[in-house]
């Protein structure tokens, strides 16, 4: 028989809403210590209890998905402009979310609360566009928010993806996997920045080591040697990501969470999700034959899917089988229709898996993490305690 995953919400710490200066010495979310302290569904009125309360968020998952899908001028122009400022602020998502747990928003009312905490998610990303154009190429900030800048304008479509995405897998890992020691000691804000800073510096060595980068005669770009191109790079880390998603999202840290020592769990998590993730992408790449953007797409769909289950919807689905299989159906459910959207457009740049693996990633994910972890699922869940000053 199979145990049901620890009935711990992803994003409802016991402190909510309150900027104290120490954080748990392990992850809410894959300590079976912090079972039973607070509800799995912390929804309020007709939306108490799951699915109502999943279901209502998507009143507002939705609206923000489709807007960063279409938003920028129509599907190709949004994958080309929103693709790489989405990619680039989900560290300071993960940031805000896990390490300063919703702060600063958390010192206001919950409605501001996530107003002011995307603000600041905004202003992070494009800043950390323009940081990843100058380590790529050059500084040009037309070509950041331009899908068609004209010649003479780097853009950051796709050649800055690599960057971006290697930043993001990476505190994903040091903050989950790694149960952000030894950098949880510091305190909430020094080690939610330590955290964001340490992401870049993984980020910028695997870019110098890896990646491979041919520059044309007037692409902007620095050309530099590496083993592999970017878009394989960016398919490797999107196969890791679907297997942190697994374990330590939909599993809540399982199996490793229930193991006392943490050496034990942070290294054998880190061997398996790596390691997994590498031998999958060794399988469908090199054996079946599977292009690096089609494999993009469908990690991206299982990210997103896992993330509409492990948080839209927790502890809806009390058996870890019953939760894998939902999110492998869900996942393909969404890569079929976003791909038979993505086929029947016009596509210049673009091709139709970018946009699936933009939609899947950016689209539904950031929605989804945006909603749960920084929204605090405002406005149907329980009101937090009044806030304190930080």
């Amino acid at each position: 028989m199979t145990t049901p995953p620890p009935e711990v919400p992803l994003a409802q710490p016991a402190d909510v809403g309150r900027f104290s200066r120490a954080l748990p010495h392990r992850p809410t979310i894959s300590n079976p210590a912090a079972r039973g302290r607070t509800p799995a569904d912390p929804g309020r009125g007709r939306f108490a209890r799951q699915p109502a309360l999943g279901l209502a968020g998507l009143l507002l998952v939705v609206p923000v998905a489709v807007l960063i899908a279409v938003g920028a001028g129509g599907p190709e122009p949004s994958a080309l402009v929103l693709g790489p400022l989405v990619t680039f602020a989900l560290p300071a998502v993960a940031m805000i979310a896990f390490w300063w747990e919703d702060w600063p928003g958390s010192s206001l009312r919950p409605g501001w609360s996530g107003l002011l905490d995307t603000g600041l998610v905004i202003v992070a990303a494009i800043l950390l566009a323009m940081l990843g154009q100058i380590v790529v190429g050059h500084l040009d900030v037309r070509g950041i928010f331009d899908p068609a800048p004209g010649p003479g304008h780097f853009t950051t479509y796709p050649a800055t993806l690599p960057l971006a995405g290697t930043a993001f897998v990476a505190i994903l890992q040091l903050t989950l996997v790694c149960e952000g020691w030894p950098l949880r000691r510091l305190g909430r804000f020094a080690a939610g920045v330590a955290a964001l800073a340490v992401s870049w510096v993984v980020a910028l060595a695997l870019y110098a080591a890896v990646v491979d980068v041919d520059a044309a005669p007037g692409s902007g770009l620095t050309a530099h040697s590496g083993p592999l191109p970017g878009a394989e790079v960016g398919a490797i880390l999107a196969v890791i990501g679907a297997w942190q998603v697994l374990f330590f999202v939909v599993w809540r840290g399982w199996p490793f969470a229930e193991w006392r020592q943490r050496w034990q769990r942070i290294a054998a998590g880190n061997i398996v999700v790596i390691g997994g993730g590498l031998l999958t992408y060794a399988l469908v790449h090199d054996l079946a034959g599977v292009p690096s953007a089609a494999i993009t797409a469908g990690a991206g769909s299982f990210i997103a899917a896992g993330l509409v289950i492990g948080m839209l919807f927790e502890g809806w689905i009390r058996s870890r089988v019953g939760s894998f299989l939902i999110v492998v159906l869900l996942a393909a459910a969404l890569y079929v229709v976003l791909t038979v959207c993505a086929d029947n457009l016009s596509w210049t740049k673009a091709t139709p898996q970018d946009w699936v693996g933009h939609v899947a990633l950016n689209s539904i994910g950031t929605s989804v993490v945006l909603y749960v972890g920084i929204g605090r699922r405002w406005p149907f869940s329980m009101p937090d305690e009044a806030p304190s000053p930080a």
